[in-house]
């Protein structure tokens, strides 16, 4: 197989108003509201909050895999209303209460972030109330600070109130019994499948976590299986002699945390393009929800199907009844594979809703900087399709998924991603 090549690293077309568009009130630019703002409130609040809750999430609380897609969507909603009830600009996401106009944006984020962080991470409150302090600090004091605190406190009151009895954590048991092609713990650790409740959790803007799930895996006999086995057996060995040192790079790369390392990618993109208090929670937003109804799917269509991982299924194909196959016994994957079944691949259905959600803000220059603490290095997205083709390419390579499960995978994401933007987080007709 021939190399990915790299993704592009030229600079990003530059995001223009046209003059005669600002006349009119209309923006060319997908991220100016049909509505141009009176005032323009710093995002550094936004930012300071996502770094926040990674800490909190991923952090002191430690809370495994995709799981943290989950909290930063429910921070982020939280902060998105506590903003836009007061900015104007956005639909709120299913609140309908606005602050007084004379509160301040900023403090009001702050708050929602602090009240939804320390309701369902109270083990982190020093370190919660320190951030919130030092938000604070950068508000005057007065009544708009005032205010904003307190429309910020009742924003995230209505996000929890949104969550009661959502599902979260309830015992939710994997009883399917092994047999050929279902799913069972991998080595080197033997884990059980993390977080099954995720299947059932119900959604931040879908009707349910089955609204988007595909339809089944291939066939154990079909050829498509039999290719994609034979792709990952061979490209994703631990000791593969097939799989080049760019690939291995590729691979590396996306094994950095993703929700983690999506949260500072959005931290970044952010404070280079300029985007206010409201571009930019809007932004955490309807990624950030669109990332956790893309996580619930995900757990939904693995609990669903249970399908084997590849290194079960390489180690046992002598048991999969296709003639196509042969079976390694002692195959391992490039890197561990994680505790929960095959298909549909998640970090892939992730990528595919934020990709998705991210051309529709920019208009299809995303020009997303992402980092690798793993491999240190960073790399520069101008276009989607580069990302997802990388992130798809580099689970394979990993050795822990088949193709099949990552490109449907991104599909769904991509739906769930557009579905976020047609039904959430739209314009207003006016400022209001």
């Amino acid at each position: 197989m021939q190399a990915t090549p790299p993704p592009s690293r030229t600079l990003p077309r530059t995001l223009v108003v046209g003059l005669a568009a600002l006349a009119l009130g209309v923006s060319s630019s997908p991220w100016v509201s049909t509505a141009a703002p009176a005032r323009a409130v710093s995002s550094d609040v936004i930012r300071d909050w996502s770094e926040t809750a990674v800490a909190v999430v991923s952090g002191d609380a430690q809370r495994p895999t995709a799981e943290p897609f989950v909290w930063y969507g429910f921070v982020s909603a939280a902060v998105y209303n506590a903003v836009v009830g007061i900015e104007g600009r956005y639909a709120q996401y299913k609140w309908h209460e606005r602050g007084p106009r004379t509160a301040s944006s900023a403090a009001a984020a702050a708050a929602a972030a602090r009240r939804v962080l320390l309701t369902y991470f109270p083990a982190s409150q020093a370190r919660i109330d320190a951030a919130y302090t030092a938000s604070l600090e950068k508000v005057p004091d007065g009544k708009p600070e005032d205010e904003g605190v307190a429309f910020g406190e009742r924003a995230a009151a209505r996000l929890v109130e949104l969550r009661e009895n959502d599902g979260r954590g309830t015992t939710v048991t994997f009883d399917k019994q092994p047999a050929p092609g279902v799913w069972r713990p991998t080595p080197p650790n033997h884990t059980p499948f993390i977080n099954p409740w995720m299947a059932k959790l119900r959604p931040m803007l879908l009707d349910s976590p089955e609204q988007f799930r595909p339809g089944p895996p291939p066939e154990l006999t079909s050829k498509r299986y039999a290719r994609d086995l034979a792709e990952v057996k061979a490209m994703g060995a631990k000791t593969s002699t097939e799989r080049t040192a760019e690939q291995t790079e590729t691979a590396l790369f996306f094994t950095d945390p993703l929700p983690q390392q999506l949260q500072a990618a959005y931290r970044d993109y952010t404070a280079r393009h300029g985007l206010d208090i409201v571009e930019a929670a809007r932004l955490f937003a309807a990624a950030g929800t669109a990332s956790a109804d893309a996580t619930i799917t995900t757990w939904n269509t693995k609990f669903t199907y249970g399908l084997w991982r590849p290194v079960t299924a390489i180690r046992l194909a002598d048991t999969d009844g296709n003639p196509a196959t042969e079976a390694d016994p002692s195959w391992l994957p490039l890197t561990n594979t994680p505790p929960y079944p095959e298909y549909m691949g998640g970090h892939c259905a992730n990528d595919g809703a934020v990709m998705s959600v991210l051309d529709h803000l920019t208009g299809g220059d995303i020009d997303l900087r992402v980092s690798s603490a793993v491999t240190g290095t960073t790399r520069t997205y101008t276009d989607s399709a580069d990302f997802n083709r990388d992130v798809i390419n580099a689970r394979v390579w990993e050795g822990i998924h088949f193709r099949t499960a990552d490109i449907v995978g991104n599909r769904v994401g991509r739906h769930i991603g557009t579905y976020a933007l047609d039904h959430y987080f739209q314009p207003l007709p006016h400022r209001q």
